[in-house]
């Protein structure tokens, strides 16, 4: 296989594997779908053929193109289900064929709306199998055998990250990246990390929870800690306090506010800096620590108090992180999870965070995918046809 990058970190040219005619008998059927159900949201990573003959179309069962149809003609699927489409990815080879990876999520509180649409459509009357990884693997799966004819391979969601992550790195080189002077809006801007010698490293995934692996080669993980803290917290907390209904709008409101009106900072302890410990006056010093006070909660917004929660999660997220990688002597912090989703605060907060409290000796790495999605994809092509036929870059 050659590769050459074409300027595009959605596209890439790759010459054409020739397949025997035994192999091509066992390229699964049509549709192609990879899932990762978390306890918050369900990613789905579809692929649509781009390379169909005339003759087969022909052949097509209609139910196959109305799916084809529903799924890449659309970006909003009833009231909640999206499809992301700036992490499309073009010219992607699998199994010989041409196509696009389109990813779409919903909530997976609406795991049953979903199988209802789903058997709309026709699945269930077409014999298909799909990787699934996260804990909803397990949870849903006799639903979707019986909802929806669909039987799920299921693989542990750490097992899937860190073989995901490896494997879109290493064909996606500008995957990784981070964030230059976080602070500073005039100046700040995302920046490609080569992450082609990454060992080690740790991975700090932020879902519902966090958990914290510590990578020291191929293949080669250890969970190190965690944290109850994660995204459904943030989300959860955000419902309570500001009576909103979903992430996205949670961030919204946390983009607008002030958590400041809320959090209690050094200076208002101090007065200013505490020098004798180098702490800046603006570091937060107690979180929702001003809402002891009736003034303050007389004056705060929603739109402050997500802002805050948001902090809150963030920076514990982020102290925990550090400690962890200051302990294995790690430098490579790299960032991960549907939490970061439409989140450049937390991304922000996590950069400055992680080289502020390090004086610089550790980074703050992303991803533009979600690895744990790409890999419940390549394993679904893989387990059906007991080969290796994904090629992407």
């Amino acid at each position: 296989m050659s590769t050459e990058k074409n300027g595009s970190s959605n596209s890439t040219t790759i010459s054409r594997r020739n397949f025997s005619t035994s192999e091509k008998s066992e390229i699964p059927p049509m549709p192609w779908f990879g899932m990762d159900i978390g306890g918050t949201l369900t990613k789905l990573v579809y692929f649509e053929p781009t390379d169909i003959t005339p003759d087969e179309a022909d052949m097509e069962v209609e139910t196959l193109k109305n799916i084809r149809r529903y799924l890449t003609k659309n970006s909003a699927y009833g009231n909640t289900g999206r499809r992301d489409s700036h992490l499309q990815m073009n010219d992607v080879y699998i199994g010989g064929r041409k196509g696009i990876l389109h990813f779409i999520r919903f909530p997976t509180s609406k795991m049953a709306t979903f199988l209802d649409l789903a058997k709309s459509k026709g699945m269930a009357t077409l014999a298909s199998t799909v990787c699934a990884t996260g804990g909803g693997a397990y949870k849903f799966e006799n639903q979707f055998l019986q909802e929806v004819n669909l039987k799920l391979h299921k693989f542990d969601e750490l097992d899937s990250t860190i073989s995901g992550m490896e494997f879109i790195d290493a064909h996606n080189h500008c995957e990784c990246f981070y964030w230059a002077n976080p602070k500073d809006d005039s100046r700040c801007e995302k920046v490609p990390f080569d992450f082609s010698d990454p060992y080690p490293f740790m991975v700090v995934n932020v879902g519902s929870g966090v958990s914290m692996l510590v990578v020291t080669g191929p293949g080669k993980y250890r969970r190190v800690t965690g944290t109850s803290l994660g995204g459904g917290t943030f989300l959860g907390l955000c419902c309570l306090l500001t009576g909103c209904s979903s992430f996205e709008e949670a961030i919204q409101l946390a983009a607008n506010g002030d958590n400041t009106c809320v959090d209690k900072l050094v200076k208002d302890i101090y007065g200013g800096d505490y020098e004798k410990f180098g702490l800046h006056g603006d570091l937060v010093a107690s979180s929702f620590g001003q809402m002891n006070s009736k003034d303050r909660r007389a004056s705060v917004t929603k739109e402050d108090l997500a802002r805050a929660t948001l902090v809150t999660i963030t920076n514990n997220i982020g102290s925990i992180a550090r400690m962890c990688a200051v302990n294995e002597e790690i430098s490579r912090v790299v960032f991960i999870g549907n939490f970061l989703r439409v989140n450049t605060i937390s991304m922000k907060l996590l950069s400055y965070a992680m080289d502020y409290w390090s004086s610089g000796s550790l980074k703050a790495l992303f991803l533009e995918h979600e690895v744990c999605l790409f890999f419940s994809y390549f394993r679904t092509v893989q387990i059906l046809k007991k080969k290796y036929f994904f090629f992407v870059s």
